[in-house]
This record gives C-alpha cells, structure tokens and sequence, in this order.
C-alpha cells in the first residue's frame, strides 16, 4: 500500500511541476513582449500535452492498483 501512495504521489507532484511549466510559458508571452511569444505558446502547448499525458497514465494505474487492492 506504500508503494501505491509513493507512485501517485511522484504522478501528482508531476502534474503540478506541468502546470508550473503552462504558467512560466504564460509569463515568457505576456511579460516579454513579442521577442519570446512563440517559444511561450509552444510551452503553453507542450506543458498541456505532458499534463494530459501524466493524468491518463495516473489514472490507469490508480485503476490497476485499485483492481489489484493496493488502494
């Protein structure tokens, strides 16, 4: 059961460290004008695909951990 807590633990801290990546690209486009504006819609894009990405592998295993009766 501990090491089901440890996993969802590393894939929610790497949905948060996603979500900080989308708000630092929202900075690089608004807070710099356009010199850096298409590397920080790139980001913004980019940081919603990993965290859609992290979300279906977390809850595929949440699901595999709760078929298994870790959870």
């Amino acid at each position: 059961m501990n090491k089901a807590k440890f996993v969802m633990f590393i894939y929610a801290l790497a949905a948060i460290l996603s979500m900080i990546s989308i708000g630092f690209a929202f900075s690089l486009i608004f807070m710099t004008g356009p010199k850096y504006e298409t590397t920080g819609w790139i980001g913004v894009i980019l940081g919603v695909i990993v965290m859609c990405g992290i979300f279906g592998m977390a809850f595929k295993t949440k699901r595999k951990f709760r078929d298994q009766g870790l959870l």
